[in-house]
């Protein structure tokens, strides 16, 4: 249904944990899954393919590029990225690794009774694991909810509706297709009454969040079920089908586009994806971030009269970027990128090597200007050579990045979220507009019009 691939969608595989699309003509990282190589390693949402393995990317379709990501675990791939800012390729040696796919990595409550769920992508267990967590966090206590739909690069669209369905009133709409072929459309409506009715929810996209998570997204925002928070999705809204071919290729051709319950397109097209790439801000935990891109786009009601925005990706109620980088800092950060292959070689190691000198670490650490001094010292250690005054001009950059490694080498994703959790400004935003809501109804009214929230938000 859609020419997004994750390695492995419904099983483990060996690879280096990237979820590709394309995007412009080259094959693009939507999002890199959180502990596998391509993560570790500092590949980034929004990098692009140059070539893997020594063979140009800049023709190479995404099929292609996932088999020579793929194979045997322990083998090493060698790619190289373009990004944003960086003049030359940035090249990457990969160990491959078997890749487990888990939809919901981990849980945590927040100021007391705010549940919090990450759902990284929309697999075949993804409605079951996320049923199953949430039905966990209610029995310890949990009456609202965050799910974190940031960096999801979707998946299957019979899960993103059972996702949906979670959170509606049986027969309420969730998704549309329509196509030129007759058989292309179909109508997707809820199943079963609202399993969580009367729970505020929160749901945090950003430009990473595609697909069947903007299919999720969109149909609780057009109920007014949920308040979307963030920035505006990728903008995936087509419908593809796969056609085999003799000698074993497969055809993949674009023959539908999916609208949300109130009939809004979300695809963004090439023009509007390459025009926005020039207004991105460098954030401090290293994706790039846009922000607020209403203008011309088409407004459409949901189902209790709030405006909503068609085109360019699911438009959040609330618009809150991360935090960002000045331009001083993100030009220092750009000498980091230019290795960064090496560099997060280097902050992977000293991580470990940290954690092992400090065995009475402790959530909520900082680290000192001394240890960051360390940490440069050690760079040679891995090969890296950085310009001191860069170094020392990017070390908000550097203490981010080194304090969340130390927290996952430590304490797993669980632990890295929440050493990170000071930082998010977006789930930080989330749990205000909760802490005042007792009903879906009060975090409505808590929430400007988007107009005014972008102008708050940016």
């Amino acid at each position: 249904y859609e020419n997004l691939r994750i390695q492995g969608i419904d099983g483990d595989y060996g690879g280096v944990g990237l979820e590709v699309t394309e995007r412009n003509g080259w094959v693009t990282v939507v999002s890199p899954i959180p502990g596998t190589p391509g993560a570790r390693a500092g590949i980034r949402a929004g990098d692009q393919f140059h070539s893997i393995e020594g063979v140009a990317a800049d023709t190479m379709g995404v099929d292609q590029a996932v088999a020579l990501l793929r194979g045997r675990p322990g083998t090493e791939v060698s790619v190289e990225m373009r990004r944003p800012g960086v003049e030359e390729p940035v090249p990457f040696t990969l160990a491959r690794e078997v890749i487990q796919l888990k939809a919901v990595p981990f849980v945590a409550m927040l100021d007391g009774s705010v549940g919090y769920v990450p759902l990284r992508s929309v697999l075949e267990s993804s409605s079951a694991e996320l049923r199953e967590a949430l039905d966990s966090l209610r029995s310890e206590g949990m009456d609202k909810v965050v799910v974190d739909l940031r960096n999801n690069p979707g998946g299957l669209l019979d899960q993103g509706i059972a996702v949906a369905d979670l959170f509606l009133d049986a027969d309420l709409p969730i998704v549309e297709t329509r196509g030129r072929a007759r058989e292309q459309n179909a109508s997707y409506r809820a199943s079963q009454q609202d399993r969580y009715d009367g729970m505020p929810v929160v749901v945090l996209v950003n430009g990473a969040s595609a697909s069947a998570s903007e299919i999720v997204a969109g149909a609780l925002q057009d109920h007014d079920r949920a308040v979307v928070l963030g920035e505006s999705s990728y903008g995936k809204g087509s419908v593809q089908s796969l056609y085999q071919l003799s000698g074993g290729s497969v055809l993949r051709l674009t023959t539908a586009r999916w609208f949300t319950p109130v009939g809004r397109s979300i695809d963004k097209d090439a023009e509007a994806r390459f025009s926005s790439n020039g207004h991105q801000a460098l954030a401090i935990n290293g994706q790039f971030s846009t922000g607020p891109d209403l203008e011309g786009r088409p407004t459409f009601e949901s189902r209790g009269g709030r405006t909503l925005y068609g085109g360019g990706g699911i438009a959040p109620d609330v618009f809150v970027t991360p935090e960002t980088l000045t331009g001083a800092e993100e030009a220092a950060v750009r000498g980091l990128y230019q290795q960064a292959g090496a560099f997060y070689v280097a902050l992977f190691n000293y991580a470990v090597r940290y954690v092992q000198e400090h065995p009475g670490l402790q959530l909520g650490f900082e680290l000192s200007d001394a240890d960051l001094s360390g940490f440069y010292r050690a760079l040679p250690e891995w090969d890296v050579s950085v310009d001191r005054d860069d170094f020392r001009r990017g070390r908000r950059f550097v203490r981010y990045q080194l304090e969340r490694e130390i927290a996952l080498q430590a304490w797993g994703e669980r632990g890295e979220f929440l050493q990170g959790r000071p930082y998010d400004r977006q789930l930080e935003r989330a749990l205000e507009l909760l802490a005042d809501s007792t009903t879906p109804s009060d975090l409505l009214e808590a929430v400007a019009p988007p107009e005014a929230a972008a102008s708050a938000g940016s």
